[in-house]
């Protein structure tokens, strides 16, 4: 323990992942908003020396506001475990499971969360020949933020070429056609509904750039599919066990009514940034930001 008048935060940011930049921002802003909140803050840019720079830090409580592997995948959560630190959003299990698109899918079949198709497949035969029939998405299986999103057009001749950074296997998933819907979860309450408005692909600029693109929270929606967005997203929080804040992001397509309606993912670390959906949900629910992030200090923990 710290020994002062309150809890000593420690927020740790950006770190070796492909969503470091993210990673950094929100880290910033949620590191000033625990400031105003009252909280004594420290700001920890996660690296290697982790856990010498946490055993200076000293803190009572870990805020995580890494993106992506590493920060996100149970490793500094098994980390913080280990060094008995309570550590804001999920557990080490549900967290390695929410970054692991596939194992997630599975885990929303078995709760009757409507899926659309997809299969892992080494990237050398996804760029030999289509292993799907257009329209497909091809993206990692373990990464988050739009990172390395590939869109394959329906009557396409051609599979894509993939970059670099794209890794041995991928997954390819049939195109969900569509409004993108988002819902955030905080402790055991769905808060809103959020339609993504953006002029093309709802990419890694549209999420993190001012402007890339406009929500409307709440959403205007028939009430049926609202409160079935509201249902699932609180449904797959459970399902994976995730603890604190979490997001599940959704596609409808309005031609097929209810029916049209999937699960795409979870993520256990929404993006904290200004632009980002989760506080803007807060809000709408009367929860303002150094609000929110007090709340998710108040709940972590290093039990799970």
């Amino acid at each position: 323990m710290s020994g002062g008048a309150g809890p000593r935060i420690v927020v740790l940011k950006g770190g070796p992942s492909a969503e470091r930049e993210v990673s950094l921002s929100s880290g910033t802003e949620c590191a000033k908003a625990l400031r105003t909140a009252g909280f004594e803050t420290v700001e920890i840019d996660a690296g290697v020396d982790l856990p010498d720079r946490l055993a200076e830090a000293r803190p009572d409580v870990v805020f995580n506001a890494l993106h992506g592997r590493w920060g996100e995948d149970g490793c500094v959560q098994g980390l913080l475990e280990w060094l008995r630190i309570p550590y804001t959003h999920s557990g080490v299990l549900a967290s390695a499971l929410a970054m692991d698109k596939e194992k997630t899918k599975a885990v929303y079949r078995r709760e009757g969360l409507p899926v659309v198709e997809s299969i892992l497949a080494p990237r050398e035969e996804v760029e030999a020949d289509h292993v799907m029939a257009p329209p497909y998405v091809v993206k990692p299986f373990n990464e988050g933020s739009s990172v390395g999103v590939y869109i394959v057009a329906a009557g396409s001749n051609r599979p894509p070429v993939l970059g670099p950074q794209m890794p041995g296997v991928v997954m390819v998933e049939a195109f969900a056609p569509g409004r993108e819907l988002t819902v955030a979860v905080l402790g055991d309450r769905a808060l809103a509904v959020t339609d993504i408005l953006t002029d093309g692909w709802y990419d890694y600029s549209a999420k993190y750039t001012v402007g890339g693109s406009r929500h409307v929270c709440p959403a205007e929606l028939p009430e049926e599919i609202a409160n079935a967005c509201l249902d699932y997203a609180l449904r797959a929080h459970r399902a994976l066990g995730c603890r604190g804040l979490s997001r599940t992001d959704f596609r409808w397509d309005e031609a097929q009514g209810y029916a049209g309606l999937v699960v795409l993912e979870t993520n256990t670390q929404p993006g904290m940034t200004p632009t980002s959906l989760a506080p803007e949900q807060a809000l709408a629910a009367g929860m303002d930001f150094p609000a929110l992030c007090r709340w998710l200090v108040e709940d972590a923990s290093c039990d799970r």
